[in-house]
């Protein structure tokens, strides 16, 4: 009971008294907490349900009683705000009243071989909003976690610190923050922040809140450039990471974060940008027995046109009252062909906006010489000429950049058979293992030819002093680069 206890007594006395977390020591104050505690009853009451419409995927009350929900219909992310009033409300025993186990589901393989955080975002489709009690109780057994103290240790103890120049005096500084942060986070995927797992733990506070602080400094770099009285337009980050990896979710619960933080932010993909399904039949039609042009991915099967335009309109989103709606695509439709979405369905986001959060498997990739690609494939070569003018339609709107490392492209097959698997076994149209080798081949080419020069080179005209590169394993956790 004492960990939890002292836990618990920290958070009620900075909520009581607006002391830093982290500097309070409980034996001090604890005689004087007590007393406040006694005047709100909240040891000896249950309080009374309010009942909110949230997805299966939805934070409990925040500070401003919001509740968040992550659409992912058309495999896009449509992420909205829901404003529910509630007159009897602790935001602090909200946050601590979650349920004991995590209710993200987990996926495993037939090999027993599982992921220990949700990465795909399939189970996030369709989902579908639904009414339900949501109490605010204690837990009535010891809470495992530790004390803040052994949370902070914890944090300094992150492979990303270094990377984003936080020391452990500013972590101290601003613990406050990092508690807040990891509270949305666990709000979002609906975990109890006092029963993360060690791999949970390890997502939020060694990946999830380092990148997001990133991104922020990112933002107020960016933003100094400009006087107080200019429009500023929003930063660009661009997320270039292999499939399956796991930046989907990363750049969702980003958007997150900024959102409930205050600030407008709009996520688009490289999947956006798609061709039309009658313009894949065409680059089909004009590439006969290229398999890396068969089906929508590599370069040559996206629509620049639009994405210029999109990139464009987003960037002059500076002021109140602009409003777009984001193009997204349909993988669903023509049988897993795929097609663009129709407009009603698209996205709308409202400015001013702060950031653009503009991920893919692909960004950042320069053409290499025609030797160089023909000696991986010699079907790549089409797609190298191809890859010259992304420059123009993508990369050079992004200022700041985040990528996402692996050693062995072959990850990339284990990470979808895993998610077609979990597809399947929850009823779920799925491809075969068979469909799923095939898949990633059309990938495999591009990967062992772009990724050695984007890893020792960085994306195709960033600046190295506005680069993230994070190393992640197989079990798509942050490490220390060898």
């Amino acid at each position: 009971m004492n960990l939890f206890y002292n836990y618990s007594l920290n958070f009620f006395m900075a909520l009581l008294f607006q002391v830093p977390i982290f500097c309070i020591d409980t034996h001090k104050w604890r005689e004087k907490v007590h007393v406040k505690m006694a005047t709100l009853n909240v040891f000896s009451q249950t309080w009374q349900p309010c009942t909110i419409i949230s997805p299966s995927v939805s934070c409990y009350n925040t500070n401003n009683n919001y509740a968040y929900a992550h659409n992912n219909n058309n495999n896009s992310n449509d992420c909205k705000f829901h404003f529910f009033s509630n007159s009897r409300h602790f935001s602090v025993l909200s946050s601590l009243s979650a349920p004991t186990t995590s209710q993200l589901t987990t996926h495993f393989s037939k090999s027993g071989s599982g992921i220990s955080w949700l990465q795909n975002s399939s189970n996030a489709a369709n989902i579908e909003y639904r009414k339900r009690p949501l109490y605010s109780t204690f837990p009535t057994k010891p809470a495992e976690v530790a004390s803040v103290q052994d949370l902070f240790e914890f944090i300094c103890s992150g492979p990303l610190l270094d990377k984003i120049g936080v020391t452990q005096e500013k972590v101290a500084d601003s613990i406050d923050k990092w508690l807040s942060y990891g509270r949305y986070i666990c709000q979002l995927f609906q975990l109890n922040e006092l029963y993360l797992t060690e791999p949970q733990k390890a997502r939020v506070y060694h990946y999830y809140i380092p990148v997001f602080i990133w991104c922020e400094d990112q933002i107020a770099q960016h933003r100094s450039k400009f006087n107080e009285e200019d429009e500023i337009p929003p930063l660009v980050i661009g997320f270039s990471a292999p499939q399956g990896c796991g930046k989907t979710t990363l750049v969702f619960a980003l958007d997150y974060l900024f959102r409930i933080t205050g600030r407008n932010s709009a996520t688009i993909s490289i999947d956006d940008f798609y061709l039309t399904a009658e313009g894949q039949n065409k680059l089909r039609v004009a590439n006969p027995g290229n398999g890396l042009l068969e089906y929508r991915g590599n370069a040559g099967s996206h629509d620049l046109a639009l994405s210029i335009e999109t990139l464009n309109a987003l960037t002059k989103m500076t002021s109140e009252g602009i409003k777009m709606k984001l193009p997204r695509y349909d993988k669903s439709a023509f049988s897993g062909r795929g097609d663009r979405a129709d407009p009603s369905t698209w996205t709308e986001v409202e400015g001013p906006l702060t950031v653009v959060l503009f991920e893919g498997w692909m960004l950042g990739f320069k053409p290499l010489s025609v030797e160089a690609v023909k000696a991986v494939d010699p079907q790549l070569e089409t797609v190298n000429n191809n890859l010259g003018a992304y420059y123009d339609a993508w990369d050079k709107y992004i200022k700041s950049w985040i990528v996402i490392k692996i050693k062995n492209p072959n990850c990339v097959y284990k990470w979808r058979l895993q998610a077609e698997i979990a597809m399947r076994e929850a009823g779920k149209p799925g491809m075969t293992d068979d469909e799923v080798r095939d898949f990633v081949s059309r990938y495999l080419p591009a990967y062992d030819a772009y990724l050695p020069t984007l890893y020792s080179e960085g994306p195709n005209g960033s600046d190295p002093q506005r680069l993230l590169t994070i190393e992640i394993d197989e079990g798509r956790n942050p490490i220390l680069a060898g």
